[in-house]
């Protein structure tokens, strides 16, 4: 449910205005409920809540095996060390409507849809925030530029988060997630068997368990996607007996937010659209792709004494970033190791 917190001016509720803020907080929740539920920004990144300027995330590395000692033998010190880590601060992100005198005198309290507009100005900052850090780190850019200010698309190793070269702290070789494949049933099985090889910073593999692919509005991708995953026998196989080993193991999100990216992968004589594998699960266990809620939504609501109008001010804390590249991986990219 949304969280919104609304507070009032000095003589707000006793003026002519008074009657008018309880339903225009009643159309705040319910937009923001609304946009809430169908935002793509809270399904790809976890919520990580804060009550500090900003958040480091790092991790320990896995601690040394036990290892076979014979009878009586000592007890072996096994070491670990702090991984990777990655600061992210809170940007503020402020908005404002105004509820004219006139209004309320003709009865017309948010019927021009203001209130409404100002919650889904606000979700909409959201979700350009977060597919704007995505989108650069699929072109390959250390940055991503929102308004005037520049926000890193790193993970915690210090590449881009989609990457050829992402070094392990410990041991172990580098490790891709950003591969040139089209999609089809076999990179699809590529893709998926890429990702469960990948290791953590000391070279154990993590079994991580891609379970969700997540692609622009593009006609001709969403119709090769579904058709993959949606056959029970096995879209490659001309006789059409072999089971399908994709068929209704995987979420699928569809966002219109990531059509930048549509025709901007493959070669220049055959341009492909990128798309995505997701692990879910390893995302919310590692917080690997975060979102950071500094100060949720809040209105205050006041009376400007120059022009009698009711003023309700929006402000907002929050960020977002990459820590682990492990919960995503990238194929049909410009550029890219081949699965």
């Amino acid at each position: 449910m949304a969280n919104v917190v609304f507070s009032e001016g000095s003589g707000v509720a006793d003026s002519v205005f008074g009657k008018s803020q309880e339903p225009i907080k009643m159309l705040i929740e319910e937009r923001a409920e609304a946009l809430r539920a169908m935002s793509i920004y809270d399904k790809v990144f976890v919520e990580v809540p804060s009550s500090n300027f900003s958040e480091k995330f790092t991790s320990m590395t896995a601690m040394e095996n036990f290892v076979p000692v014979g009878e009586g033998g000592a007890y072996p010190k096994l070491s670990m060390e702090e991984g990777y880590s990655r600061v992210i601060e809170h940007e503020t992100f402020k908005g404002q409507f105004a509820i004219t005198r006139e209004a309320v005198d003709d009865r017309n309290v948010g019927r021009d849809g203001r209130p409404q507009q100002m919650v889904t100005a606000y979700y909409r900052a959201r979700e350009e925030f977060g597919h704007a850090l995505m989108i650069a780190a699929a072109g390959g850019k250390n940055e991503a530029t929102v308004g005037t200010k520049k926000y890193s698309t790193k993970s915690a190793d210090g590449s881009v988060l989609f990457a050829t070269d992402h070094k392990p702290k410990v041991k172990g070789g580098n490790q891709c997630n950003k591969f040139k494949d089209t999609f089809s049933a076999a990179a699809l099985s590529k893709a998926e068997t890429a990702m469960q090889n990948l290791c953590d910073d000391s070279g154990h593999v993590l079994m991580v368990r891609p379970n969700t692919i997540w692609i622009p509005n593009d006609g001709a991708l969403k119709a090769e996607v579904l058709g993959v995953i949606g056959a029970d026998k096995d879209p490659d196989t001309a006789a059409g007996n072999a089971y399908n080993i994709h068929h209704g193991r995987w979420n699928v999100i569809i966002d219109p937010y990531l059509n930048a990216l549509i025709g901007t992968g493959g070669t220049s004589t055959a341009k492909a659209t990128p798309w995505f594998l997701l692990d879910t699960d390893y995302n919310a266990a590692y917080k690997a792709l975060v979102r950071t809620e500094r100060v949720p939504l809040e209105f205050r609501s006041w009376v400007d004494n120059n022009n009698d109008n009711n003023i309700w001010n929006g402000y907002a804390r929050f960020s977002a970033g990459f820590v682990d590249f492990r919960a995503i991986m990238m194929c049909g990219a410009a550029a890219g190791d081949t699965l």
